[in-house]
């Protein structure tokens, strides 16, 4: 079971950190990822971390402005943004996949959190 939170109202050029806090015990042989979706538009890969922490992949979109992260004994992933503009808005989702890898693919993940509100006003 994935639980996404941290979202919130936030003015242009502002941060947020989303977490998403994780049960079961193998959390930590998941990849895990975080994907958006904005109103009227296709959900979409916004970040992707391996099992160990140790690789991350980011869009295009997000590149230099977020990062990626998980702490294993905490059983949580979290997404730094900074500099958020409005096209950032959208609800935002973890995802989990088991296997090691990183995943881009919304197909590639088999669990999925409520997703958390994010909306940049400018």
């Amino acid at each position: 079971q994935l639980q996404a939170s941290g979202g919130g109202l936030v003015q242009a050029g502002g941060s947020l950190r989303l977490s998403c806090a994780a049960s079961g015990r193998t959390f930590s042989t998941y990849g895990m990822g975080w994907f958006r979706q904005a109103p009227g538009k296709d959900r979409e890969f916004v970040a992707a971390i391996n099992w160990t922490g140790g690789s991350t992949a980011h869009a295009e979109s997000v590149k230099g402005r977020s990062t990626i992260s998980r702490d294993n004994a905490k059983k949580m992933v979290y997404l730094q943004m900074n500099s958020l503009k409005p096209e950032d808005t959208a609800v935002y989702y973890c995802a989990a996949r088991s296997g090691p890898s990183i995943a881009t693919r919304e197909t590639s993940y088999e669990y999925w959190g409520q997703g958390t509100q994010v909306t940049v006003s400018s």
